[in-house]
């Protein structure tokens, strides 16, 4: 069921899964994502949970209030302001690029309402040499720059997202395209997502990474430097993957992450 949660200035589109403990689940920046076109291939996995599906703001149903924040600092505290409106005090995170940042900074800012966290290939900690953006970012700001996108850029985005470009079918392609055409104010580019780096050791709560051994968005070179500064965190590294990792290697995912928030270790090991 999906329902507008009133957020103060805006709302956010949530559409909610399952009964137990909170996940909330959070997309990334890409265009056209929403919560469910990223996760709601998961959702089935997770039914023992009551999961939370955002859509952030300025992307899917979900308007984008005119504000200077940083994007990252702006979407937490509006998740936040939705949780408290859904009546859920504390909840597990589970973030993918942008949605991961914004899981960081809710972690870092209202560390109790926090109980785990999830992050695939999260934004929000640039390293110092950037630009050059990788291959994937040079395309996602391509697309939001463009004034009247194609559907074949969409399509040539859609495809660096993944491994294997079999998965990059018509019916995701035009589902991510058409979302992309819904009218959201502008952005900067490259947009203002705001520096979490800073922050990194602030963040408590045990915190799992998986990202791509192949990602071509935020790359695997990256993650180094978050997980040095996360305390508590551990690393899993898919191989044959690129960023949507929910999404080209769900079985695996969905595997890992369900014994993570069961409060186990993903692995044995940290590189998998």
């Amino acid at each position: 069921m999906t329902t507008m949660v009133d957020v103060g200035d805006a709302e956010l589109a949530c559409t909610e899964f399952g009964a137990g403990s909170p996940v909330l689940w959070l997309h990334g920046s890409g265009p056209g994502a929403t919560g469910m076109s990223n996760f709601g291939a998961n959702l089935p996995a997770f039914g023992d949970y009551r999961n939370v599906v955002v859509d952030l703001p300025g992307w899917g149903r979900s308007p984008r209030p005119a504000s200077d924040e940083p994007l990252i600092f702006h979407a937490a505290e509006r998740v936040c302001r939705a949780m408290t409106a859904l009546g859920i005090e504390r909840a597990h995170l589970v973030g993918n690029s942008y949605g991961g940042g914004v899981a960081m900074r809710i972690a870092v800012a209202h560390p109790e309402r926090v109980d785990r966290l999830v992050l695939m290939a999260p934004g929000g900690v640039l390293p110092a040499d950037a630009p050059p953006w990788p291959v994937g970012l040079e395309h996602l700001f391509a697309y939001m720059a463009a004034e009247k996108p194609s559907r074949d850029a969409m399509a040539q985005f859609v495809r660096l997202m993944v491994y294997d470009e079999s998965l990059a079918t018509d019916a995701l392609v035009d589902e991510r395209y058409e979302s992309s055409l819904l009218a959201h104010p502008e952005l900067p580019i490259p947009p203002n997502f705001g520096d979490l780096t800073p922050d990194l050791a602030r963040i408590a709560a045990p915190t799992l990474l998986l990202w791509g051994r192949e990602d071509q968005t935020v790359p695997l070179t990256w993650a180094p430097t978050i997980l040095r500064g996360i305390p508590d965190a551990e690393l899993w590294v898919l191989p044959h993957c690129r960023h949507w990792v929910q999404y080209e290697r769900a079985p695996e995912f969905n595997h890992i992450v369900r014994e993570f928030l069961q409060g186990g270790a993903a692995a044995a090991t940290s590189e998998g």
